[in-house]
C-alpha cells in the first residue's frame, strides 16, 4: 500500500497521484532533433522555465527522465509560501543586504505568480489561498516566531503573530504556543500543479518528452548535444532543472547538496463535523521543531501529516505509529472520531521524496558552462521559489541581464560527506520521532 522507491519510472502511489488531474500525453524522445533551448527536468523550475519561454515564442524542449512531477515536485507538501525557511536577517548575513533584498522581494511575490498561473491556465490543482500557519511548538519556538515576525513586518510583509488561543481556534489543537499567519500563501495539489504547468507549456508551443533520461551532455561548436537512450537534441542553450534528483550528469553537481527525505501520510476524508474543528480555515501548516512537522487538509477533507524521514524496510510501520501518536497528541478530543472514521485503517496513503538541502539553506544559481545554467538547493520549499526562478531563467535566456536575477551566480561548491550527512539526518529524525512517541512531545 505504501510507497517504496520504484524499480521503474512509475509515480509513487501517493495521495497526489491518486487525486491529480491526468497528465498530458507526452512521447519518449526518439531520433535526432534541434531546439534553441533544452530544459532537463519536469519539476516546478523546469516547467516554469519552459512555460515562460514558450509564452514569449522561444523554441524550447523539455526532457523528463520519468513522468511529469516524478521527483520532489510531485511529492511536495503543497504549501505555496512566500519567501524561504531562512529568516531575512540570516539571508542578509549570507548574501549581503542588496542581494538579499532582491531575493526577498522576488520570493515575497512567489504566491502571486503561482496563483496567477493557476488562474490564467485553468490548472486543476485544488488551489486554496487562505494563508499558512507557522506553528510554535514550544516557548523557544514562539520566541523564534516573534523574532521572525519582527523581521518580516520590518520589510513590509502582512504577517500576523497569533496568540495560543487564536492558534488553537484556527488549528483545532491546543498544542501550540502561537503561530505566524501569512495571508499571502496557500495550498495546492502539487502534482496537479506540475501537470497543469506542463499542459500550459504544451499549449504555448513547448515540446515535452517524458521517459527520456538524459545520458549525455556534450559541448558542441555551436551549442550542446543532449542525448537520451533513443535520441538526441542539438540545442543552443541548456537548463539543468533536476534539483534533488540530480545525478552526476554534470561534474558531480549532485555533490553540492545533502539529500534529505520527507514523508507524508494521509487519512481517509474526515467527517464534516470533525472538519469544522480541525483546520476549519484550511490553512497549510508547519512547525518550529528541529525535525519539522507539516499538517494540512486536501480538498476532500483528508488530513495529511508529514515530517523528515524515509521508508525503508520496517521504517514504514515505525513512522505510521509515530504519525498516529503525534496526531493523537495534537487532537486528543477529536482523535477517536478520526480513527473511527478510518474504518480500521487510519493512514490510507504514505509516500516519501527527496529534498536538496543546501548548507546555508538557500538555493544557488550556477553558470556551469557557457549557455548551461542551473538552480539547485530549495531545501524543501520548491513551489514558489521554483516557479519564480523558472521565470527568471527564462527572462535571462531571452536577454535579461543575469545580474537582474533574484540570486547571484556562484561557483559549484562540493559539500563534504553529503551521504553521511543524509544518513545522519535520517537516523537522527528517526530517533527524534521515537523520543516524541515516548514522551508525547
Amino acid at each position: 500500500m505504501f510507497y517504496r522507491e520504484p524499480l521503474q519510472a512509475d509515480l509513487p502511489d501517493s495521495l497526489w497521484a491518486h487525486s491529480a488531474a491526468p497528465a498530458p500525453l507526452t512521447p519518449c524522445l526518439e531520433g535526432q532533433h534541434t531546439s534553441r533551448i533544452v530544459v532537463i527536468g519536469g519539476g516546478f523550475t523546469g516547467l516554469s522555465t519552459a512555460l515562460h519561454l514558450a509564452e514569449e515564442g522561444a523554441e524550447v524542449t523539455l526532457l523528463e527522465a520519468n513522468d511529469i512531477g516524478f521527483g520532489g515536485s510531485g511529492r511536495n507538501v503543497g504549501l505555496a509560501n512566500a519567501g524561504l525557511w531562512t529568516k531575512p536577517d540570516d539571508i542578509e548575513a549570507v548574501l549581503g543586504k542588496p542581494l538579499a533584498q532582491r531575493l526577498y522581494t522576488a520570493l515575497s511575490k512567489a504566491p502571486d505568480l503561482v496563483y496567477s498561473l493557476i488562474e490564467r491556465f485553468g490548472i486543476q490543482c485544488e488551489a486554496t489561498r487562505n494563508g499558512t500557519l507557522h506553528l510554535g511548538h514550544s516557548r523557544a519556538g514562539l520566541r523564534d516566531l516573534e523574532e521572525r515576525t519582527r523581521q518580516l513586518q520590518q520589510r513590509g510583509a502582512p504577517v500576523e503573530l497569533l496568540s495560543a488561543a487564536k492558534t488553537a481556534e484556527m488549528t483545532g489543537s491546543k498544542a501550540y504556543h502561537g503561530a505566524i499567519f501569512d495571508p499571502r500563501a496557500g495550498t495546492i495539489q502539487p502534482l496537479g500543479y506540475a501537470r497543469g504547468l506542463a499542459t500550459a507549456a504544451l499549449s504555448l508551443g513547448a515540446r515535452i518528452f517524458t521517459r527520456s533520461p538524459v545520458t549525455g551532455l556534450e559541448r558542441a561548436s555551436d551549442g550542446w548535444v543532449v542525448s537520451t537512450p533513443s535520441g538526441a537534441i542539438h540545442a543552443e542553450k541548456v537548463v539543468l532543472a533536476t534539483n534533488a534528483y540530480s545525478t552526476d550528469l554534470w561534474k558531480s553537481m549532485d555533490q553540492t547538496f545533502t539529500p534529505l527525505h520527507f514523508f507524508q501520510f494521509a487519512t481517509a476524508p474526515l467527517d464534516t463535523d470533525v472538519l469544522k474543528q480541525i483546520l476549519p480555515g484550511n490553512q497549510g501548516c508547519w512547525d518550529t521543531r528541529d525535525v519539522m512537522t507539516s499538517l494540512r487538509l486536501d480538498q476532500s477533507g483528508r488530513l495529511i501529516l508529514g515530517s523528515v524521514g524515509r521508508f525503508a524496510g520496517d521504517t514504514s510501520s515505525f513512522l505510521q505509529n509515530w504519525a498516529s501518536s503525534h496526531l493523537r497528541a495534537l487532537f486528543p478530543d477529536h482523535y477517536p472520531r478520526i480513527v473511527g472514521n478510518a474504518d480500521g485503517a487510519l493512514w490510507r496513503y504514505g509516500w516519501t521524496g527527496k529534498i536538496a538541502y543546501s548548507d546555508d539553506h538557500l538555493p544557488h544559481l550556477h553558470l556551469l558552462a557557457p549557455d548551461l545554467i542551473t538552480v539547485i538547493g530549495y531545501s524543501g520549499r520548491g513551489i514558489g521559489p521554483g516557479s519564480v526562478m523558472g521565470k527568471a531563467i527564462a527572462d535571462h535566456l531571452l536577454g535579461a541581464p543575469i545580474e537582474e536575477m533574484p540570486l547571484p551566480v556562484t561557483d559549484l561548491r562540493k559539500m563534504p560527506f553529503r551521504h553521511l550527512l543524509g544518513e545522519y539526518y535520517c537516523r537522527g529524525s528517526d530517533l527524534y520521532h521515537l523520543y516524541q512517541r515516548i514522551f508525547r512531545l
